[in-house]
């Protein structure tokens, strides 16, 4: 995050000083996949001029430089979809262990400046998918609907059912559902950051197509509702935004207590969002060390035995997937493997209808 002192001397004119304001800001933006000027709808030809452009997902072979990410994308089928509110390309993970019929669908939301390739490198969840016979769809968010190929999740068109991204995805994931005859008690949604965002969202505002969600370093339900907020709530300066009414949904969430991108207190967020409606819970605690570095488990579960929370602080991780492979961006291979951690926790519970 950025400061800007404006009363801080500097020997430009007063002119001078504002430009120099502005383009700090419209840098900073930039970064983080947000667009100058404070609207909440991303300018779709602005770029940060030192960004490097992530490869095109429909040109697997421009991937093959990124390491790891070019092996993950060609074990992966590319396809779009397009519904009322727009279109989106993906990639999709079908292990010939599901074959026989899928076990489940486990939907993988990219951060910021990653691709989907990118991501499933990153994270392993293909190789997981191969053991448990699930599988993986990897929605790719689009330069032209955001500069640095953030999901839009602090833009509010973008935050409820039927409307923008959410929409989308969540079409997509019927289709691909009914493809593999796949229910939604098996049908999961996972993200990092941004794209753990827009997870939260995808929970909220589609619980009939999703039956539990992953939240890394992610924000909570309607954290922001424009730029300005956005970077509030990133920094741990937002509002405690209310939780969404009705049932909570089981959410596992991972945050790094050294995280400088998305503050910690957000992950808090998350967690509290996901008891909303459960009158009574059974909680556990629990304290461990992997590779280590320590980490706290916060778990709880509804009257009938249903979790409805993992809530998994991880000692001194930035912000990263916390046991993630070196092949794909934003990892860090120690800590619990959150990949691991997910898949576990999405199938124990899956069939576990909320009472």
């Amino acid at each position: 995050m950025f400061k800007f002192n404006a009363g801080a001397q500097h020997p430009a004119t007063g002119d001078a000083r504002l430009a120099a304001a502005n383009d700090l800001v419209s840098r900073t933006l930039a970064q983080h996949g947000l667009m100058p000027g404070g609207s909440s709808t991303p300018q779709a030809n602005w770029t940060m001029p030192q960004m490097p452009k992530m490869p095109s997902m429909t040109g697997l072979a421009g991937l093959a430089g990124m390491a790891g990410a070019g092996t993950v994308a060609h074990t992966m089928t590319p396809g779009t979809y397009t519904g009322a509110t727009g279109h989106r390309d993906y990639l999709v993970h079908v292990p010939a262990s599901a074959a026989d019929g899928a076990t489940g669908l486990v939907v993988m939301l990219h951060g910021c400046t990653q691709n989907p390739a990118d991501f499933a490198a990153g994270t392993g969840m293909n190789a997981l998918a191969d053991r448990d016979g699930f599988i993986v769809l990897y929605p790719q968010q689009s330069r032209g609907d955001n500069a640095q190929s953030c999901w839009n999740w602090f833009s509010r068109g973008d935050q409820l059912r039927d409307k923008g991204e959410p929409a989308i995805i969540a079409g997509m994931t019927r289709q691909i559902a009914e493809q593999h005859g796949i229910s939604a008690d098996r049908t999961f949604v996972a993200g990092l950051s941004a794209g753990a965002a827009m997870a939260v969202i995808l929970g909220q505002t589609y619980g009939d197509v999703f039956s539990a969600v992953g939240a890394h370093s992610g924000l909570p339900y309607s954290a922001a509702r424009d730029v300005p907020s956005a970077f509030a709530a990133m920094g741990g300066q937002g509002a405690d935004v209310a939780a969404p009414t009705g049932p909570g949904i089981p959410t596992i969430v991972f945050h790094g207590t050294a995280d400088s991108t998305v503050n910690p207190v957000n992950g808090q967020r998350i967690a509290a969002h996901a008891l909303t409606g459960a009158a009574q819970t059974i909680e556990t605690e629990a304290n461990g060390t992997t590779n280590g570095r320590g980490w706290h488990l916060r778990s709880a579960a509804d009257m009938q035995g249903r979790e409805m929370l993992e809530y998994w602080t991880v000692d001194g991780l930035g912000h990263a997937w916390s046991g993630g492979q070196p092949g794909g961006s934003y990892t860090d291979a120690r800590g619990p493997d959150a990949s691991a951690e997910m898949v576990r926790f999405f199938f124990d519970n899956a069939g576990k209808a909320q009472q």
